[in-house]
């Protein structure tokens, strides 16, 4: 029997438990008539044994930067190379763990001077102790451990091997990773530390949240918000590139960290709220926390540094851009109450016979009556600002700018006025029918009468000419400057896409079967997913501009040399001449209930919108949803990527002749003489109805 083993089978706890080690047994320490386990620690085996081994490996273990002649032995066997928790040199090293410090603290007092000199000499060897020989020493150390012993190394290893890999990897690794959370998943990740909150809340993060989902359907999740000014966000794109990779993160450069220039709002979009909450820069930057940027991003310390921060221009380098997440979270109540019905209503009375025509942006709505007159509104406080009267007969259609607004009558007279003040400032005649529709880019514009022609305006050289065509009224026109077309809606069915150029028909769209009333070319950001839609629409040849065994349709009343086809050789001819090519989608709204999505380029209906049961007056639309207004007296949502309806709303008493859209309102205009003005913003409540100056508030959560 072994020395230091009972004879008897008293033995301790762990020996009950244990069962057996690799030496036959635990080890249990003799129970003699000592107490306390007593270890050979003297002052002279410590010289002999202890120092030596300290002397030569502890200047390994911190790994000194300076001096040549510990390099080479830093890199060979260091044990410190590689390791995560002994690097000094890691800001992210992992902190002493408090209680169990205190405990360990706690039982070591309770041991004699000499035990607790001969543990402190066991954890100094192997602190100083190079990788192998650790390695070596807890091979032999667990070869002796029992069971419970075992069990408790695994308890605590458990805790221990748990790292913070995001503080540990760069921040551009960091980034990497928080990219392909989700938003839930961001916003717990930003809960579990203060350094995990700094890098999911960071704008990198954010800004490619914003890019993936504003303004589109995300092609992962399939949710969408409403539209962000995309200057600011193409603008920024750079900067978040530079800090997502790295790069930039230290240097600041106007070269390569652009900021956004000031302007409108991006052209194209009639009905366009200008986000209030984004600030434009009007003056040369100098400083880059003016670009948003975060102070532990630049090579200096706002805080501290306040050499570089006088007192008087401390305003001066507060970010006054507000960061992306904020940004989202807008954007995500809005299309969170789009999506569930949220919204309040303001109903604009005052005209006195139909509304015909609307227009709004961030703060005016201008509105256009059988009443011959314009109305001017504050969509904030409902006040009338101004009532623009000259025409003669009915207002049909009208368009405002910052500088005017442009209107078209009934009496065959277009006129352009000072919105701001009343004032008529010109005034165009050459149709000979009624004014119904008119829409101007830049220096051109176009508008359709009831004498079955559409006129061009230019406003640089002040010539007009005509384009004939169509055998019946022409309902709506838009023109696309960049391409240098025309589309236009008729009476006659049929949508035709017009060369300013060459001032002939590029191509026919027939497949309704009533009076169309709208056309409207949707934004190059429009991404349409081909399925069932197509393929149901493709078995019908009457929806088609290439129905025909020549793929062309050709107008019964235009000589054939008036006509082509926009295919795909046609696309390079358009390409090589240096013109863009024309807006790749177009919506319809006809007098036969229904609403065609087409393929500008194919000419083919991709797909059929059914459900209002009677004719479509108006239509607006952006790359997240469309809505349309009919006659019986209903307002419809749809989903742009489904195709479904997602809301009907109610209210009017007559049918609904105008629509508008933002990203967070849409207004309706109808015979009833009112107009309704919804907002989807945050913050609405259900309240009684009340009236203020003319003006209904009325809100509701669907």
């Amino acid at each position: 029997m072994r020395a230091g083993i009972p004879a008897s089978g008293s033995g301790t706890e762990d020996t009950q438990l244990c069962g057996s080690t690799a030496n036959g047994g635990c080890k249990e320490p003799a129970l003699g008539n000592n107490d306390s386990i007593t270890i050979s620690s003297s002052s002279k085996f410590a010289g002999k044994t202890v120092a030596p081994f300290l002397a030569r490996h502890i200047p390994e273990q911190y790994a000194p930067l300076g001096g040549s002649d510990h390099s080479t032995s830093l890199h060979k066997d260091s044990n410190t190379k590689y390791c995560y928790r002994h690097r000094p040199d890691l800001k992210c090293r992992r902190q002493a763990n408090e209680p169990s410090m205190d405990q360990l603290q706690r039982e070591l007092e309770t041991l004699s001077q000499d035990d607790q000199q001969g543990i402190a000499h066991v954890w100094a060897l192997f602190s100083a102790a190079p990788a192998k020989h650790r390695n070596l020493m807890l091979q032999g150390i667990l070869s002796q451990c029992c069971f419970p012993q075992l069990s408790f190394l695994s308890v605590h290893v458990r805790e221990l091997i748990r790292i913070d890999f995001l503080t540990a990897l760069p921040a551009e690794l960091a980034f990497k990773i928080l990219c392909y959370l989700d938003t839930t998943s961001l916003c717990k990740a930003a809960q579990v530390s203060q350094r995990w909150r700094t890098l999911a809340d960071d704008d990198v993060i954010w800004h490619r949240m914003c890019e993936q989902h504003i303004d589109r359907k995300c092609i992962k999740c399939g949710w969408g918000l409403p539209l962000l000014e995309r200057k600011r966000l193409r603008a920024s794109k750079r900067q978040i590139q530079l800090r997502a990779t790295g790069r930039g993160l230290n240097v600041w450069s106007p070269d390569i960290t652009p900021f956004p220039e000031g302007g409108a709002s991006e052209p194209g979009s009639v009905n366009g709220d200008k986000k209030q909450e984004i600030q434009t820069f009007t003056s040369p930057i100098t400083n880059p926390l003016k670009l948003g940027l975060r102070s532990s991003c630049l090579p200096w310390d706002t805080e501290t540094d306040k050499t570089l921060v006088p007192e008087d221009q401390e305003s001066y380098f507060k970010p006054r851009v507000r960061p992306w997440k904020d940004v989202y979270k807008d954007r995500f109540k809005i299309g969170s109450n789009w999506k569930h019905g949220r919204y309040s209503t303001r109903i604009f009375k005052g005209h006195t016979n139909g509304v015909m025509c609307l227009q709004y942006d961030d703060r005016i709505l201008a509105t256009g009556s059988y009443d011959t007159t314009i109305k001017i509104w504050d969509t904030d406080t409902g006040t009338e600002l101004q009532t623009l009267k000259g025409h003669t007969s009915g207002i049909r259609c009208l368009q405002f700018d910052n500088n005017k607004l442009i209107s078209g009558s009934i009496d065959k007279s277009l006129k352009v006025w000072n919105w701001r003040t009343g004032e008529c400032l010109s005034t165009y005649s050459g149709h000979s029918g009624g004014v119904i529709s008119l829409h101007f880019d830049s220096t051109i514009l176009v508008s359709g009468s009831m004498d079955k022609t559409i006129r061009i305006w230019n406003f640089e050289d002040k010539s007009t000419y005509a384009l004939q065509g169509h055998d019946d009224w022409v309902n709506a026109v838009k023109v696309d400057t960049a391409s240098r077309t025309v589309f236009s809606a008729s009476d006659d069915c049929t949508v035709r896409l017009w060369d300013l150029d060459t001032k002939t028909t590029i191509k026919i769209f027939k497949g309704h079967v009533g009076q169309v009333q709208q056309v409207l070319p949707l934004p190059n950001e429009f991404d349409f997913e081909e399925g069932d839609d197509i393929e149901a629409n493709e078995r019908d040849d009457s929806l088609s501009a290439h129905s025909s065994p020549t793929n062309q349709v050709l107008d019964a009343t235009s000589p054939p040399s008036s006509t082509t086809t926009l295919g795909t050789e046609d696309f390079l001819n358009f390409a090589s001449a240096g013109r863009a090519l024309p807006p790749t989608f177009m919506l319809t709204g006809a007098l036969d209930s229904t609403i065609r999505l087409w393929n500008v380029h194919t000419g083919k209906c991709l797909r059929t919108y059914f459900g209002h049961v009677e004719g479509v007056w108006s239509l607006a639309a952006d790359t997240l949803r469309i809505v349309s207004g009919a006659e019986d007296r209903s307002v419809k949502v749809w989903d742009t990527r489904t195709g479904k309806c997602e809301r009907t709303l109610t209210g009017h008493a007559g049918p609904v002749t105008c629509v508008g859209l933002s990203d967070s309102r849409m207004a309706t205009g109808s015979e009833d003489c009112e107009v309704r003005l919804y907002s989807f913003r945050p913050g609405v409540r259900c309240e009684e109805d009340s009236v203020v100056k003319g003006v209904e508030s009325v809100e509701s959560d669907g």
